[in-house]
């Protein structure tokens, strides 16, 4: 009898898996929106326009880019958390809606562990530390003894509150001994066209909003926030080699899909990335604008997110900063 009951589990389990192989290789069945939970022009929506373009090739159908902003991404994440789980709604999101939100909102209107698969982070783009050119300094290290000799004078952009731009200063400030005024703006254009100006006097932002002005000399670049010097932008020493430890802010994109979405969609959705991600005019699309491909594994995106909760909870505790 147990002998018998085994084989009927071994029959059953090889009839589920059957199906869902079948299921996967007939998704997607029609159009597959791909939500943004920003605006157009955004880091993440280039991303998704690039991916999407090859995704709808590879899969016989067309990808159609939703742009939902709004509530620091929780609006158009929550859409994607709270879609039907069958492959045809993907989310693009990044480290605000994906992990440090829950901590800077008493309330979100998803659960970000809960009602989210995670696919893959698809790239990445490093943060840089940018100065004024009025600012008489051209490295990190004179510019923290500035700061330091000066209290309370120098005051740096973000793009939010919040956001990884603000988190990352608040992190320098404290870490450092400079006492920096925080000025939040709309978006990574505005806050670097306030150091341009020199309505502030430094920020820390993404590659692709600041290079073009370090590059026509509008503005000073010293450092990039990151682990270790960026692939795009390797004659950029980082803030480890001017000694301010653990200040990643690195602006990464990740694909997710509601949860429950079966297994074998988001294996053969992950692959397919993973094979996108690694073909050269792909490649070539990321790096101008001072993107790296990533391609990771779901368990390496839970590791990712696991991190920047643990690097940002302190600093928000510390600096009390919230966005109800």
């Amino acid at each position: 009898m147990q002998r018998r009951g085994f084989a009927q589990w071994i029959v059953c389990a090889a009839l589920v898996g059957a199906a869902a192989v079948t299921y996967a290789q007939d998704w997607p069945k029609g159009p597959v929106h791909v939500v943004v939970p920003f605006a157009a022009g955004s880091t993440p929506d280039l991303v998704a326009r690039v991916i999407s373009e090859r995704l709808g090739a590879r899969l016989g159908t067309t990808m159609i880019v939703d742009n939902k902003a709004g509530a620091a991404g929780n609006l158009g994440t929550a859409a994607v958390a709270k879609a039907a789980a069958d492959g045809q709604t993907i989310g693009v999101s990044i480290a605000g809606p994906l992990a440090v939100n829950s901590l800077l909102f008493k309330k979100m209107p998803y659960d970000p562990a809960r009602d989210l698969e995670l696919v893959t982070i698809a790239a990445t783009q490093p943060a840089v530390l940018v100065v004024s050119s009025k600012l008489a300094t051209n490295s990190t290290s004179d510019l923290l003894a500035l700061l330091k000799k000066n209290p309370g004078k120098y005051s740096f952009s973000s793009m939010g509150a919040g956001t990884v731009s603000h988190l990352a200063m608040a992190a320098l400030s404290s870490r450092t001994g400079a006492d920096l005024v925080h000025v939040p703006y709309g978006g990574s254009g505005a806050a670097v066209t306030a150091v341009i100006s020199g309505e502030v006097d430094l920020a820390i932002l993404p590659a692709a909003a600041v290079m073009p002005h370090i590059k026509a000399g509008k503005i000073k670049g010293l450092a990039v926030a990151s682990a270790k010097r960026s692939p795009s932008l390797p004659e950029m020493p980082t803030l480890v080699e001017a000694g301010v430890q653990d200040i990643q802010a690195d602006a990464w994109i990740g694909f997710v899909v509601p949860a429950k979405t079966p297994p074998a969609v988001v294996k053969r959705l992950h692959d397919e990335l993973v094979q996108i991600l690694a073909e050269p005019s792909v490649k070539d699309k990321l790096r101008l604008q001072y993107m790296d491909p990533v391609a990771n594994s779901p368990a390496e995106f839970r590791s990712v997110l696991a991190a920047d909760v643990a690097r940002w909870k302190p600093v928000i505790q510390q600096h009390n900063i919230t966005l109800d």
